[in-house]
């Protein structure tokens, strides 16, 4: 459960502070209006992605006797993971061009999460084959992993509306700059595991 409950913490604090298209959304909303407003858009991936999960956990059930398939999804969700850990190692803040951007609302961000790539590949090559080993083990590992992600990535986001709302430089600030950068390692590291669980699955290793 410990287990799942890290890995949960680490992605979803990764996926929180990573810049995109919803962080993006949530900075203009703050500054624009006000944090309550930012907070409405950073609460959006809690909407969208219930239908994502339960579809990806219903393939890859499907899927359970097919280790060869299992395996590859498991060497794509490390390299989608490794991607993301080193785009993050070598962030230097986040740049702001509010001057173009229009007024954003909660519907405006859920729209912007639902029709993004990223909960998708991440969710079937990350999130659902960790809740379906997360599964085989308790009731309370898959809880863990869940609660944790989403706990950490909504209240990254919730976080940095609070603070962006006080001081806008925050985002190219030494602390936001190496926080992501020490999440981006530990991306990598996790990457390393999500290879190793893959080449055990096609019996490489």
């Amino acid at each position: 459960m410990i287990h799942f409950l890290a890995i949960g913490t680490v992605l979803g604090l990764s996926a929180g502070f990573a810049p995109g298209p919803l962080l993006i959304l949530v900075i203009s909303e703050t500054l624009q209006h006000d944090i309550k407003s930012g907070v409405k858009v950073a609460i959006a991936p809690i909407i969208t992605d219930l239908p994502i999960i339960i579809m990806t956990l219903f393939v890859l059930s499907k899927l359970s006797d097919f280790h060869y398939i299992l395996g590859i999804v498991s060497l794509v969700g490390g390299f989608f993971i490794l991607f993301i850990g080193y785009e993050s190692t070598r962030t230097k803040g986040v740049d702001l061009n509010l001057r173009e951007a229009e007024p954003k609302s909660l519907t405006k961000g859920v729209l912007a999460n639902a029709l993004s790539p990223h909960p998708y590949l991440f969710w079937f090559s990350v999130g659902a084959p960790a809740m379906t080993k997360a599964m085989s083990l308790s009731f309370s590992a898959p809880l863990a992993f869940i609660i944790s992600f989403y706990c950490f990535l909504v209240g990254a986001k919730i976080a940095l509306a609070l603070v962006i709302g006080k001081s806008k430089s925050f985002l190219k600030g030494n602390i936001y700059i190496y926080t992501l950068r020490f999440l981006g390692l530990l991306l990598c590291v996790l990457a390393i595991v999500l290879f190793n669980d893959g080449l055990k699955l096609l019996k490489i290793i």
